[in-house]
């Protein structure tokens, strides 16, 4: 089946991109190698999670957001606002400073992402009951789509319900519809920590359409709250809040905040590098009778999200003191399981194919021999030289035509000892990888 394109929610600045390869490196799919001195990424392998804009030395990796303009062009205008982003500040920045300051900015309405929590929690518990055994969370975007990407053979196990934020836009989309207004006079907008949910909202897996209008970075408006912090600005603005919450819902978020609200045996993993690990023992096999798997991308889970400032376990602890103050239980469940719970399955979710090869599979076959026999050849060390990530991905990409096989320095040092290529050549091949700027002689 033909997949839709996927949205990119990064972008690589070229004149900031010093070609450090920090980014290649980190990436769990392989999806970056360095060529003429500059990173460059391969979209549809990309996970969105985010790993190279966290290593990039000079911020020339940048997360999308959509013009802020786009806010003011509604009558209604809500954000859908995740806990974690209080966990941001000190108890020294009062949530009244916070809402007057997203009001300043435009907005009518904010509302707690979370409220879903405990109505999800509850469909969870039952979609346990028929399903095959583990289900993997689908909370973490960048966790389904390197699922689809690097462990197709997992794709079904991935749970078929819909994540807090997708069932929180969707209550309040019919709670508009409810009060008479028409779905072109409202927007409803999601402030983002991660990557991988900018990109969930704009190319949503699973067969639905987000009916979030658009995505405000979380360090865009920490940015705005902090410096009304500092400047001490007066608490003016003001605007509708819907802060219904659990404890549940105030810790969902947080590594273990979930899986442990769910009925069997739970494991909660978190960290790409973990959670890859852990996914390779259950494609091999070797993790049995465990019935739900909380996988997130993010060291302790969002409060080490990409986009948030504030130290992770920082975080986490601000928002366990919160929960304290909650209850287990909140006054909207009810009308949510009226408004919101009848439509948050999803339709299987597909592997996204990485076409390392050709999209013809006997091609892509005879390729896949080559590019084994070929890495045979290389020395199996994954320098990193040739700018790409391992020696594995250089054989790919030669058979792919992207590379040649004097790409690696080790080889080409080989044949520049026996006269098969001249200095002169073995140079020019350095600066197409890594640009002629870096081999300059200075004055």
């Amino acid at each position: 089946m033909n997949q839709p394109p996927k949205y990119r929610a990064l972008d690589i600045l070229e004149d900031v991109c010093i070609g450090c390869a920090h980014c290649m490196r980190s990436c769990p799919t392989e999806a970056l190698r360095v060529n003429d001195g500059k990173a460059k990424l391969h979209a549809e392998w990309c996970v969105d999670c985010g790993e190279c804009f966290r290593v990039c030395p000079t911020r020339a990796i940048r997360a999308r957001m959509d013009d802020f303009d786009e806010v003011l062009k509604y009558r209604h205008r809500i954000l859908l606002v995740p806990e974690l982003f209080f966990g941001q500040f000190s108890e020294r920045v009062s949530r009244e400073l916070v809402y007057s300051v997203m009001a300043e900015l435009g907005f009518t309405e904010v509302c707690a992402v979370e409220q879903s929590v405990d109505t999800l929690v509850d469909e969870i518990n039952g979609y346990m009951q028929t399903s095959k055994k583990p289900v993997i969370s689908s909370f973490c975007p960048s966790i389904v789509r390197l699922i689809q990407v690097r462990f197709p053979f997992l794709v079904d196990s991935i749970m078929r319900l819909m994540p807090p934020i997708e069932i929180t836009a969707r209550y309040y989309r019919s709670k508009l519809a409810e009060q008479g207004i028409d779905e072109s006079d409202a927007g409803v907008f999601y402030l983002s920590h991660c990557i991988g949910k900018i990109a969930a909202v704009k190319s949503p897996v699973g067969g639905y359409k987000s009916p979030i209008t658009g995505v405000i970075n979380m360090d865009f408006l920490y940015n705005k709250v902090y410096l009304a912090y500092k400047n001490r600005a007066p608490i003016t603005g003001t605007l509708k809040v819907n802060g219904a919450l659990s404890a549940k819902g105030v810790l969902y978020a947080t590594t273990g905040g979930e899986a442990k609200h769910i009925n069997g045996r739970t494991l909660a993993v978190d960290g790409m590098n973990n959670v890859i690990d852990f996914l390779e023992l259950l494609e091999n096999e070797k993790i049995r009778g465990v019935d739900y798997l909380e996988l997130r991308a993010c060291d302790q889970s969002c409060a080490g999200g990409i986009l948030s400032h504030r130290n992770r376990f920082l975080g986490a602890e601000t928002l366990q003191r919160y929960a304290n103050t909650k209850g287990d239980t909140h006054e909207l469940v009810d009308d949510y399981k009226l408004h919101a719970s009848a439509n948050i399955h999803m339709d299987p979710i597909e592997p996204r194919s990485l076409v390392k090869y050709d999209r013809n599979i006997e091609v892509a076959l005879k390729k896949m021999e080559q590019a084994q026999l070929l890495q045979k050849m290389l020395p199996e060390i994954d320098c990193g030289a040739c700018g790409a990530p391992s020696c594995e991905s250089l054989a790919d990409d030669i058979v792919r035509g992207e590379k040649e096989i004097k790409s690696c320095i080790f080889l080409r040092t080989r044949y520049e000892k026996h006269g098969d290529i001249s200095p002169q050549e073995a140079m020019g091949m350095m600066e197409a990888i890594w640009g002629k700027d870096r081999f300059k002689v200075p004055d």
